[in-house]
């Protein structure tokens, strides 16, 4: 990987190879993924994230609901749009406490008289 790249291009490579990574070696022609190793990838990879059974659980609905070919293996469109899902929560925290820290300027907006 290129030491050129920005920190959200190497996210985005670092996802893109842990997605191959767990992918059977048979299915690289049809570039997918089966459930059962992408629940593995979800133990490995996302353990802390999903320590809480809620999350968990909602993980495993979601990666049905995802699965719209109802095959047994999850296409990597089904896997990003999972791997956003996942994060959602994350980036609703991070916000949240950004808003608790915000101090609006207290002369803002300035009337023109």
């Amino acid at each position: 990987m290129a030491d050129c790249y920005t920190e959200l291009e190497k996210a985005i490579v670092v996802l893109v190879e842990k997605f191959y990574k767990y992918m059977s070696k048979h299915s690289l022609v049809k570039n997918k993924i089966s459930k059962s190793s992408f629940h593995k990838m979800l133990q490995k990879e996302l353990n802390h994230m999903l320590t809480d059974t809620g999350n968990r659980k909602a993980a495993d609905k979601l990666i049905q609901d995802l699965d719209a070919n109802h095959g047994r293996c999850m296409s990597f469109d089904e896997y990003w749009t999972l791997t956003g899902v996942i994060t959602s929560p994350i980036a609703n925290l991070i916000r949240e406490q950004e808003q608790r820290s915000y101090r609006p300027d207290p002369c803002w907006p300035r009337c023109s008289s």
